[in-house]
């Protein structure tokens, strides 16, 4: 369900918008909470909450839980263990969504870039909080959250609609809306998260050592908030910004340093110059440490 009905929403919306394109009150519910649900993903499930690149303050902590849990995408427990998996055995056995093809050809080359897109979603893949997320485990408040999950979830396609329902006063508009505002932002959402594992690990440029095959994919910057900017991220993963180069775009990374001068973030873990060029491959072409979240 996660994974087809919303491409089947996707092609219902596509033709619906060629048809009789899309109200204004529609493409701001799909924009509004495209914003809210991907930067609870990216700020707090990613930077916030995997990594601790800031220390938010209790209420920050709790409205970036509650954003990404609405994005329907895990649990903060069950993404974050995920997560880090990741990174301890980045494309290597162990990784629960790596891309490197298991054989010679472009069969083996598009069947790694499906699993590490989707195709891990189908597959066991043990959550092992006590391993992974133990910091979180004796975090009241995340635990809290994750129980209630499926409620922040359910939640993320019902204000849409009640939303659409309120302001039309019609079935069809509350419909519409659900749809963009609901079932057309979590598909999009869905596929720019799994490009990330994906994409970044297959295309794209690599300018730091990493000891794997992340790199920086700018295409998909401006729609993953700056997480795309992956291969920075590999080498130093506890930064707060990942696009760390003049003109990359870190939208990220803008809004943590609003939370840190409006006094709701301290310990922000800002790249320094110096320590970036150290890691450069132009400085060490053949070594490099391995990533560590």
């Amino acid at each position: 369900m996660l994974v087809f009905v919303p491409i089947v929403g996707l092609i219902a919306a596509a033709s619906l918008f060629w048809a009789h394109g899309i109200s204004r009150l529609d493409l701001g519910l799909a924009i509004g909470f495209y914003l809210f649900t991907g930067l609870g993903i990216t700020v707090g499930y990613h930077r916030l909450f995997t990594h601790h690149s800031f220390r938010p303050s209790r209420w920050l902590s709790l409205v970036l839980g509650i954003a990404g849990s609405m994005a329907i995408e895990g649990s903060v427990i069950s993404w974050v263990s995920q997560h880090r998996r990741h990174h301890a055995f980045s494309d290597r056995t162990g990784d629960p969504h790596s891309p490197v093809p298991v054989g010679p050809g472009m069969r083996a080359l598009l069947r790694g870039l499906w699993h590490a897109h989707a195709g891990w979603l189908f597959v066991p893949n043990e959550v092992d909080a006590p391993r992974w997320s133990r910091d979180l485990l004796d975090d009241r408040d995340m635990v809290a959250l994750s129980s209630t999950a499926g409620i922040w979830a359910a939640l993320s396609l019902a204000i849409p609609f009640t939303i659409g329902w309120v302001v039309t006063g019609t079935l069809w508009g509350a419909l519409m809306a659900g749809l963009w505002g609901g079932v057309v932002r979590v598909a999009l959402l869905h596929h720019v998260t799994w490009g990330t594992n994906s994409l970044c690990h297959s295309f794209g440029s690599r300018p730091f050592e990493s000891q794997d095959r992340s790199s920086n994919l700018p295409a998909l910057a401006l729609v993953s908030f700056g997480d795309s900017w992956h291969n920075a991220h590999h080498a130093f993963p506890r930064s707060a910004r990942h696009g760390v180069d003049s003109g990359q775009v870190d939208m990220a990374a803008g809004l943590i340093a609003l939370f840190e001068r409006w006094g709701w973030a301290s310990d922000v873990r800002w790249p320094r110059p110096a320590t970036l060029d150290l890691r450069r491959v132009a400085a060490h072409p053949t070594t490099g440490d391995a990533a560590r979240w």
